[in-house]
């Protein structure tokens, strides 16, 4: 079997770059690119501040999820609170606890980071900073005004069977919960 490990065999320059959109929260851009092999190309990207999540864990084995609509799929779904990062050098572990308390109301006393995942590189530089948190206080949610979101609590496995058979999908919250998981059964 033969494995080429020579990256420089691989890496794309940029030429040009040109903004398509600039929204409030994503911003398209087109790039120009000399490949590889001397030829030009054209990249379609959208540029993203990032963002981090966090899976809370009760002491019973139970995680809090959000339930809520997400329009670009059309349909109610089941995820990790988690929200992009505010500003520009913003901690994700800030973030994370702001969304924690933003969506669910709790507070976590202990936090850690999971990992770090890059949503979709064919597209987006999108990073998702991902925690876990327990220790939990309980408190009343402020979520954001144009977010409608109801907190939920399901037992660890059973959200562990979700991620398998596709009833969670949503990628960070999937990651989120099997590596949570891993730590969570290993220990027992």
């Amino acid at each position: 079997m033969l494995i080429d490990n020579d990256d420089k065999t691989l890496i794309e320059r940029k030429i040009s770059s040109e903004p398509v959109f600039d929204g409030c929260l994503l911003h398209v851009k087109r790039d120009e690119v000399e490949l590889p092999n001397g030829h030009k190309a054209v990249r379609e990207w959208i540029k993203h501040p990032g963002a981090s999540a966090i899976v809370p864990l009760l002491p019973d084995d139970q995680i809090i999820l959000v339930r809520q609509f997400r329009y670009p799929v059309g349909q109610v779904t089941l995820e990790v609170p988690a929200g992009k990062l505010d500003k520009v050098g913003e901690d994700p572990i800030e973030c994370a606890k702001r969304e924690l308390s933003e969506e669910t109301g709790y507070i976590a006393g202990k936090i850690w980071k999971l990992t770090t995942i890059a949503t979709t590189v064919g597209f987006t530089d999108e990073y998702i900073h991902l925690y876990a948190a327990t220790d939990l206080t309980a408190g009343d949610k402020h979520p954001d005004s144009d977010e409608f979101i109801n907190a939920v609590k399901v037992p660890l496995i059973a959200a562990v069977q979700m991620v398998e058979s596709g009833k969670i999908f949503d990628a960070k919250s999937a990651v989120s919960i099997l590596l949570l998981a891993k730590q969570v059964f290993l220990k027992k």
